[in-house]
């Protein structure tokens, strides 16, 4: 065996925006600021409102609430120490800190495809049984289904955490992005990393594949008992129950497979973290105002507090 010189690196330096300087830095930190508050206002504000008011005391509020949660702790694994590399144009982070994220992330990320695959069978009971759904859809499955997601977020995701935790680093220490992504993060080991690798590939298949597959035959199962109506305003109140749901999906969904379909090279980096950058921090404001704007009975509550106000 040949002894070889290296340098174990003990920390990344995370570029954040390179192309966003000085002034313009400012701003695009104060924008983040602002987006990343307001939607921690509007989620904080869906779990009160669905722990607080009797109108919302059902199943779907019960999820929508239990979405927000992860919602909000989502964004606060990422957008607070994206904040610092923007201010600081670059900042650096810890291997421990950058496996820590990069787990979290990817445990929660989990968690809410669950979630939405859930929320996607409460819809499609409520709607196909509608006679049952009170029956099937009870408390203790409610809470059975919601303690599943997070359980098995974070467990899945351990054996990522295990490959993550004995790899090395000898190499350049420098990530283009604004957090520790998996792909750039993993990219700069000097370990064998084929089983992290597979391990990602595989473990795509229960986090995101099937409850994407799980969703769609919910919603065709849904979309044949809509059209099944024989009534135009029948079908609309039927539709109108889910249409703030299929929406969150569509855009949750949109942004997840392209950043994962788009090649991993260096002309795709920039379209990358700026499809990223979208499921980040611009989704998450978009979910809460969908589910408030779309929905008459938050709606109705919304109207409320304004005008007592």
């Amino acid at each position: 065996m040949s002894n070889v010189n290296y340098t174990v690196v003990e920390e990344f330096l995370l570029l954040g925006f390179p192309q966003v300087k000085s002034s313009k830095a400012i701003i695009f930190f104060l924008l983040i600021l602002t987006v990343y508050i307001m939607t921690l206002i509007l989620n904080s504000m869906i779990i009160v409102l669905v722990s607080t008011r009797p109108q919302l005391r059902s199943p779907m509020y019960f999820f929508l609430q239990q979405f927000s949660l992860n919602e909000i702790v989502f964004l606060t694994v990422i957008i607070p120490n994206m904040l610092r590399v923007i201010w600081l144009e670059g900042a650096t982070i810890s291997i421990k800190g950058c496996i820590a994220q990069a787990y979290i992330y990817c445990a929660v990320g989990c968690s809410e495809c669950h979630l939405l695959t859930v929320m996607s069978y409460d819809r499609y009971l409520a709607i196909c049984n509608p006679l049952r759904y009170s029956t099937i859809m009870n408390i203790r499955l409610q809470h059975s289904l919601v303690i599943y997601c997070w359980v098995f977020g974070f467990f899945i995701t351990h054996v990522n955490l295990y490959f993550l935790c004995r790899i090395e680093f000898c190499g350049p220490h420098v990530i283009d992005h604004f957090f520790c992504d998996l792909g750039p993060f993993v990219e700069l080991s000097c370990s064998y990393t084929h089983a992290l690798q597979l391990d990602i590939l595989i473990l795509s298949i229960p986090i995101i594949i099937i409850p994407f597959i799980l969703v769609v035959i919910s919603y065709i199962c849904v979309f044949t008992t809509i059209l099944s109506i024989s009534s135009t305003t029948g079908r609309k109140k039927t539709f109108s129950t889910c249409s703030s749901h299929l929406t969150v999906v569509t855009l949750y969904y949109g942004t997840l497979i392209t950043i994962y379909l788009v090649p991993a090279d260096r002309h795709s980096l920039t379209i990358n973290k700026l499809i990223a950058f979208l499921y980040i921090v611009v989704t998450p404001l978009f979910n809460p105002i969908i589910y408030s704007l779309r929905n008459q009975e938050m709606r109705a509550i919304m109207k409320n507090l304004l005008s007592i106000k």
